[in-house]
C-alpha cells in the first residue's frame, strides 16, 4: 500500500471534525453539550462535596464519591474539546500528544468505571448475602484497595492500548470524524491490513469491559439465589431496591461500551458512533446523579442536611447583618 502524508511524530495534528456535517444544527448541539456539561459538573459535584463532607461513609457513598469524581474528569476530558469543534466551524485541530493523551485519559476513567461497577456490585452482595459480617468485609482498608485497584488497573491497559494505537502509520486524511479521539475512529485512520490494531482494541474490552462484567453478573447471580431464600416479599423487594440505581447504571454504562467496542472494525460507522457517543459522554454522566439522588436514602439524607445547614447559615447571616444595622 502507498503511504500519503504518514507521520506519527509529535508535531502531527489531527482536524476533529465533530458534527461539521450538520451545520442547521450547531446551535442546538451547542446548547445541548454546554447544558450537559453544566448540569453534569453541578450534579456530580454536589454527590462529592455532599459524601466528603459526611463524616461516617459507609462503603456504597465510598464508592460513589469515586464514581462522581470520575464521571466529573471524564465529563472534562470530552466534552470543552467538543464544545470546541461546535463552535470552529472547519472543526478543532487537536496534537498527536494532545490525541494520544485525551484517549488515554477516557479509556483510563471508562476503564476504572467498569472496575468501580465491579466493586459496587461486591458491595451489594456481601449487604445482602452476608449482612451480619458487612461492617467487617467492607472495611475502609479494603475499599481503598479497590479503589486504587480500580485506577491503577484502568491506567495500566488504556495505556498498552493507546501505545498500540499510536505506533500504527496513519496514511489516510487526518481528518477525525468525531467529537473526540475516540479508538475506533482514529484506528480507521490506520493504513495497515493486519489484525493487530483490532485485538489490541479486543484485549482492552475483555479486560476493561467483558472481566468485570462477569464479575457484576456472578455478584448478581448470588444475589438472586439469596433473595430467592427470603421468604417476605416485603423484605424481598427491600433488598432488591438497594441494588436498582447500581443495576440502572450498569446497563447505562455497560450498553453504549458494548455497542461502541465490541465489533468487527468493518462495521465502523461515523454517524452511528457520534449518536452513541454523544449519549453516553453527555447524557448517562448527566443521569448518574439523579438516578444516585432519587434513589439513594443515604444520598437523599446528606443532601437534606446540607440544605438544612445551608438555610441555618443564611438565618445567622441574616440576624448578624440586622444587628450589625442596628
Amino acid at each position: 500500500m502507498k503511504l500519503d502524508n504518514v507521520s506519527t511524530g509529535a508535531t502531527m495534528e489531527f482536524l476533529l471534525l465533530g458534527f461539521s456535517e450538520l451545520l442547521c444544527l450547531r446551535v442546538l448541539l451547542f446548547l445541548v453539550f454546554l447544558t450537559a456539561l453544566l448540569v453534569t459538573l453541578a450534579g456530580n459535584m454536589m454527590i462529592f462535596l455532599a459524601v466528603v463532607m459526611e463524616p461516617s461513609r459507609p462503603p456504597m457513598l465510598f464508592f460513589l464519591c469515586q464514581l462522581s469524581a470520575i464521571e466529573l474528569c471524564y465529563t472534562l476530558v470530552i466534552v470543552p474539546k467538543a464544545l470546541l469543534s461546535l463552535a470552529v466551524v472547519e472543526g478543532s485541530t487537536i496534537s498527536f500528544l494532545g490525541c494520544a493523551a485525551q484517549m488515554h485519559l477516557f479509556v483510563t476513567l471508562g476503564g476504572a468505571e467498569c472496575f468501580l461497577l465491579a466493586a459496587m456490585s461486591y458491595d451489594r452482595y456481601v449487604a445482602i448475602c452476608q449482612p451480619l459480617r458487612y461492617m467487617v468485609v467492607m472495611s475502609e482498608g479494603l475499599c481503598l484497595r479497590l479503589a486504587l485497584m480500580c485506577c491503577l488497573g484502568a491506567f495500566a491497559v488504556s495505556l498498552g492500548l493507546t501505545v498500540a494505537v499510536f505506533r500504527l502509520p496513519f496514511c489516510r486524511s487526518h481528518r477525525i470524524d468525531h467529537f473526540f479521539c475516540d479508538v475506533p475512529a482514529v484506528l480507521h485512520l490506520a493504513c495497515t491490513q493486519s489484525y493487530a490494531p483490532e485485538l489490541s482494541l479486543l484485549a482492552a474490552c475483555v479486560l476493561l469491559v467483558l472481566l468485570p462484567f462477569l464479575l457484576i453478573l456472578v455478584s448478581y447471580l448470588c444475589i438472586a439465589v439469596a433473595l430467592l431464600h427470603i421468604t417476605s416479599s416485603v423484605r424481598r423487594g427491600k433488598a432488591f431496591s438497594t441494588c436498582i440505581s447500581h443495576l440502572a447504571v450498569t446497563l447505562l454504562h455497560y450498553g453504549c461500551a458494548t455497542f461502541i467496542y465490541i465489533r468487527p472494525q468493518s462495521s465502523y460507522s461515523p454517524a452511528r458512533d457520534k449518536v452513541v457517543s454523544l449519549v453516553y459522554t453527555n447524557i448517562t454522566p448527566l443521569m448518574y446523579p439523579l438516578i444516585y439522588s432519587l434513589r439513594n436514602k443515604e444520598i437523599r439524607g446528606i443532601l437534606r442536611k446540607m440544605l438544612r445547614k445551608k438555610k441555618v447559615a443564611q438565618v445567622n447571616w441574616d440576624t448578624i447583618r440586622v444587628v450589625m444595622c442596628v
